[in-house]
């Protein structure tokens, strides 16, 4: 898709097309064998999950979850006395595993991630995570179009294109995660006005002189100049204003809730190994994390983790440092390697630099 192109209608058999084409094809089985619908990862990241939903779904042959390689794959439409059934055949490598389904159609959840995020990368960890943010928002954005995320949202996706602040500068994921973008030094117009319209309402004159500069002399220089400032305690304001603002386009979201009984991942006998699991690098995130489909968190043990983190936020608080708290979160449907965390950022300067020390609460 091109720049600031936005899906406007989601056809689910063009979405499995493309899914194919990316050699992509994750099934999540129900918990119920009594079941019949089969889902199919199409978007994963912390702002949404996303699934294609195989209706009344029959499946012979053999599937393999840790298959990673390229896919050949044919769909056919056959007529029934009922109507119609579809069968999709996909081979993964040797193994061949045929779906027959009725019908097919999008589920969509999306979360709230404004407070969201990993400590992968160490350094400006701050940064680190507006990057993130605003890589997953725009994904999101660009695979699920206009009904999925609102104007405000749509407006900061675009700073994906702002280098000083995107993964050419500061990656949120170690290198071998990172999903390379066309032009990911090449600053957009749209881009270089929002963070103009930042430091204009921050009122940091310097800031807004410098951007007017980089708009006339881009590249791999001046990119690294501005990203440079953006650490520096001149031009924070500029840098909280665009995490409220992306705490403020996510607020409308709903925060992910658990399963409130025991999950085998809480169980002190349960090993990680027994999981079946799969790096998620696809074409459409840079995720260092792995799923499955089992595991999980409670809502209890959450609350208590989120409650520790409280209480000491209060504390730091309470003694005039500035904290941020950030949570990390596993997925709803699909357990992934990530965990329940959350962190508090401290804030803290340093020969004019803007730092933060992390601290963790987990179970």
């Amino acid at each position: 898709m091109e720049k600031n192109d936005l899906r406007t209608e989601l056809n689910p058999f063009e979405m499995l097309e493309e899914l194919l084409w990316q050699d992509q094809f994750e099934l999540i089985f129900p918990e119920n064998e009594k079941q019949s619908e089969l889902r199919l990862v199409y978007l994963m990241n912390d702002a949404v999950e996303s699934f294609l939903v195989f209706i009344n779904a029959k499946m012979t042959g053999q599937y393999q979850p840790d298959y990673e390689g390229e896919l050949e794959a044919e769909l056919s439409k056959e007529d029934t006395e009922d109507g119609c059934i579809y069968v999709l055949v996909v081979h993964q490598g040797d193994s061949v595993v045929t779906l027959f389904f009725e019908d097919l159609k999008v589920e969509t959840h999306l979360y709230r991630y404004g407070d969201l995020g990993h400590f992968w990368v160490k350094g400006y960890e701050y940064l680190r995570q507006l990057e993130y943010r605003i890589a997953i928002l725009h994904t999101k954005c660009e695979y699920l179009g206009a009904d999925a995320a609102g104007e405000e949202e749509q407006k900061l996706a675009e700073l994906v294109h702002f280098p000083p602040l995107n993964y050419a500068c500061y990656p949120a994921v170690s290198q071998k995660y990172i999903v390379p973008m066309d032009g990911v030094w090449e600053p957009t117009e749209q881009a270089i006005s929002i963070m103009e319209e930042l430091a204009a309402e921050a009122d940091d004159h310097s800031l807004l002189w410098w951007l007017t500069f980089y708009r006339k002399h881009q590249g791999k220089g001046m990119s690294r100049l501005l990203a440079w400032m953006m650490h520096r305690t001149r031009h924070g304001a500029v840098i909280d204003l665009l995490i409220e603002k992306l705490m403020r386009a996510s607020e409308g979201y709903p925060v992910r809730s658990y399963k409130t009984e025991k999950l085998k991942s809480e169980d002190a006998g349960f090993k990680k190994e027994e999981i079946g699991k799969r790096e998620v690098c696809d074409t459409k995130a840079s995720e260092q994390r792995t799923v499955s489909a089992v595991g999980g968190i409670s809502q209890q043990l959450y609350e208590k983790i989120l409650m520790q983190a409280v209480q000491r936020k209060m504390e730091l608080e309470a003694q005039g440092k500035q904290v941020t708290l950030v949570r990390e979160e596993p997925f709803t449907t699909a357990q992934d390697s990530v965990e329940y965390n959350v962190y508090l950022m401290i804030w803290k300067k340093k020969r004019g630099n803007r730092i933060v020390e992390v601290e963790r609460f987990s179970g």
